[in-house]
C-alpha cells in the first residue's frame, strides 16, 4: 500500500473496497447499496406488524418463559439429532465454533476471488503462497492510504459481517470478537499483496463489533415474535440487517433457529423523512458540489433504557444506542454506535435511575465538506430523571479517546484525510414532555491528533450540535424541525489554517414506535 503525499489536491491512488479501488467508484457505490437495504430493512422493523421494534414491552419474565413456538419445516438441510444440536442461548448447548471458522475463511476466500476478478487493480488481489508468506514474514505494518469510506464505512461493515458469523451460531460477543479480529488478520495476510494494515485492525475487529452487535440484536429484536414463528418479511428484515443471521437461519434448518433473548429491554426507536436546507456554509475549501437543498431519512434505536424493573446489565451492549442518516446530498451523513460493554445500574432516590460504564462508540460523521470517524472506548452514564409526574429527562454523558480520521472532501490544495489519537466527548439531552412532545440536543466533539499518526505535524477538532423538537399529532405520527451545525478547525504547519461551517434546518415526518418518544416508567 502506498504512503500518502503530505498535500494532495484530490486523491487519484486507485484503492479498492477492502482494498484498492477509486472512491468516487467502488467504494461510493457499494455504500449506496448497503445504505438502501439497510434503511429499508430498519423501516421495514419499525412498521411491520408482529416486529419486535412496534410491540408492547413484554416483561422478562414473559421473554423467559413462553412456550416455545411451533417449527414450521425447515429450509436446507436438517440438524443431526443429538440433545446439544439446537441452540439455546441461555446454556450454550447447540453453540458451534466450528461452523463460523469454516464460515469466515470461506467468505474472505469468496471475496478475494471476487475482488481479483472485478474490482481495479486486480493485481492487488491476486494473491499466493508467495505473497501470503511475505506479508507474514517480512512486509512491515503500516497505516494505508485507501479511500476514507473504504477505511471508515466499509472496513467496520466488513468487520460486522465477521462478528455476525460467530455470532449468529451462538457465541458471545467477546468470543465473536476474537473472529471478527481472526478475520482482519487472515485478510491483511492474505487477501491482498500490500503491506498489512495497522489502522485496519482497528476499524475491522472493533468498530465492526461495535457497529455488528447492534445490527445482530436489532435483527433478533425484530424476529421475536409473540408467541409465533417469525413471518417472511421479519426473516428477510434479520436478514438484511444481519446477513450471517438470516443464512445460518436459511442453511441450517432448525439448529440455529432459537433467537436470540433481549430479555424484554426498554426501547425507544423513531424513523423519519425529511427535506433539509443547508442555511450556513462557511470555510476555504469547500467542495464545488455542495448543494443547498436535500432530501434526509434518518433512523434512531435506543435499546435498554435504564429504569426498567427486572432488567440487567449483564452482556456487552445489554444498552446501546444506533443512529442512521441517508442524504440524496452525500449517500450517507452520519451512522452513530454507542454501546455498554460493562457497567452497572444505580440510582437516586425515587424519581432517577442510570447505568454507568464503559461504552464502545464507533462514529462516521460527513456534512458534505468535511467528515470525521472514530473508534474509542468512553466512560460515561445513561439515565433517566423524572422531574415531574409526566415530564422526564432523559440524557448520556460520555468521555474517552479513540483512533480516528478527520479531514476535508475535495477541498483545493487539502489532505484527504488525518489519522491520530483521538479524544473525544458526548453530551445528549432529551426533554420527554409526556406524549406530546420532546426537546433534544446532541453535542460531538473530536479532537483527531497526531499521536499515532504517520504524519505527526497537524491536527483536526470537530464539534457538531444537534437541536431538535418534535410534536406528536396522532398515535404513532409526528413532526419534527431540527438544526444541525458542524464546524472543523485544522491546523497544519505547511498548510493555512481552516475552519469549515455547515448549518442544516430539516423538517421532517416522524413515526415513533410503539413506546412514544421512550420515557421509562417505574415510579
Amino acid at each position: 500500500m502506498s504512503q500518502r503525499h503530505p498535500v494532495a489536491a484530490a486523491r487519484t491512488v486507485p484503492e479498492g473496497r477492502f482494498g484498492h479501488a477509486p472512491e468516487a467508484g467502488g467504494s461510493t457505490s457499494a455504500c449506496k447499496v448497503l445504505w438502501a437495504l439497510l434503511t429499508g430493512a430498519l423501516v421495514l422493523a419499525l412498521v411491520t406488524p408482529g416486529a419486535g421494534f412496534a410491540q408492547e414491552e413484554r416483561t422478562s419474565a414473559d421473554a423467559i418463559t413462553s412456550p416455545a413456538p411451533p417449527q414450521a419445516a425447515p429450509i436446507g438441510p436438517p440438524a443431526p439429532d443429538g440433545p446439544n444440536q439446537h441452540l439455546n442461548w441461555e446454556t450454550g448447548a447447540g453453540r458451534s465454533y466450528v461452523i463460523p471458522a469454516v464460515e469466515l475463511i470461506g467468505y474472505l476466500l469468496l471475496l478475494n476471488q471476487f475482488d481479483r476478478h472485478f474490482v481495479e487493480p486486480k493485481d492487488v488481489y491476486r494473491t499466493s503462497t508467495k505473497s501470503s508468506w511475505k506479508n507474514l514474514t517480512d512486509s512491515k505494518w503500516v497505516v494505508d492510504t485507501d479511500p476514507f469510506a473504504t477505511n471508515q464505512f466499509l472496513h467496520p461493515y466488513g468487520g460486522s459481517i465477521y462478528h455476525g458469523i460467530a455470532r449468529s451460531t451462538g457465541l458471545n460477543f467477546w468470543e465473536s470478537f476474537g473472529y471478527a479480529a481472526a478475520g482482519s488478520v487472515l485478510w491483511e495476510f492474505g487477501g491482498e499483496t500490500g503491506a498489512p494494515s495497522i489502522n485496519d485492525q482497528i476499524t475491522t475487529p472493533i468498530a465492526g463489533s461495535f457497529l455488528g452487535e447492534p445490527l445482530f440484536r436489532m435483527a433478533s429484536l425484530l424476529l421475536e415474535s409473540d408467541g409465533g414463528r417469525p413471518g417472511f418479511w421479519q426473516e428477510l428484515g434479520a436478514a438484511i440487517l444481519s446477513p450471517p443471521t438470516g443464512f445460518n437461519r436459511l442453511v441450517f434448518g432448525n439448529r440455529f433457529d432459537a433467537v436470540f433473548p433481549s430479555h424484554a429491554p426498554a426501547i425507544s426507536t423513531r424513523f423519519q423523512l425529511g427535506t433539509s436546507v443547508n442555511t450556513v456554509m462557511r470555510g476555504q475549501g469547500l467542495v464545488s458540489r455542495f448543494k443547498e437543498n436535500e432530501a434526509t431519512a434518518d433512523f434512531q434505536l435506543a435499546y435498554g433504557l435504564p429504569g426498567k424493573p427486572g432488567y440487567s446489565y449483564t452482556r456487552p451492549f445489554d444498552y446501546f444506542s444506533f443512529q442512521a442518516t441517508a442524504s440524496t446530498a452525500n449517500t450517507f451523513e452520519n451512522i452513530i454506535t454507542r454501546g455498554l460493554l460493562v457497567g452497572a445500574p444505580y440510582g437516586i432516590g425515587d424519581s432517577y435511575r442510570g447505568v454507568w460504564g464503559l461504552y464502545g462508540t464507533y462514529d462516521y460523521i460527513a456534512p458534505q465538506i468535511f467528515r470525521v470517524s472514530s473508534t474509542a472506548l468512553s466512560l460515561g452514564s445513561t439515565a433517566q430523571w423524572w422531574l415531574s409526574h409526566s415530564v422526564a429527562l432523559q440524557g448520556t454523558a460520555l468521555g474517552g479517546v479513540g483512533y480516528g480520521a478527520a479531514g476535508t472532501i475535495h477541498g483545493s490544495g487539502e489532505r484527504d484525510y488525518h489519522y491520530g489519537a483521538t479524544p473525544q466527548g458526548l453530551l445528549e439531552l432529551r426533554l420527554i414532555l409526556g406524549d406530546r412532545a420532546m426537546l433534544n440536543m446532541t453535542v460531538h466533539e473530536y479532537y483527531v491528533s497526531g499521536m499515532g499518526s504517520t504524519e505527526k505535524r497537524g491536527s483536526e477538532n470537530i464539534a457538531r450540535g444537534a437541536a431538535s423538537f418534535t410534536l406528536r399529532l396522532y398515535e404513532h405520527h409526528a413532526i419534527a424541525l431540527k438544526y444541525v451545525a458542524s464546524t472543523r478547525d485544522a491546523h497544519y504547519p505547511d498548510l493555512p489554517d481552516r475552519h469549515q461551517t455547515v448549518g442544516t434546518a430539516t423538517i421532517a415526518y416522524t413515526y415513533l414506535g410503539s413506546t412514544g418518544f421512550g420515557a421509562v416508567e417505574w415510579r
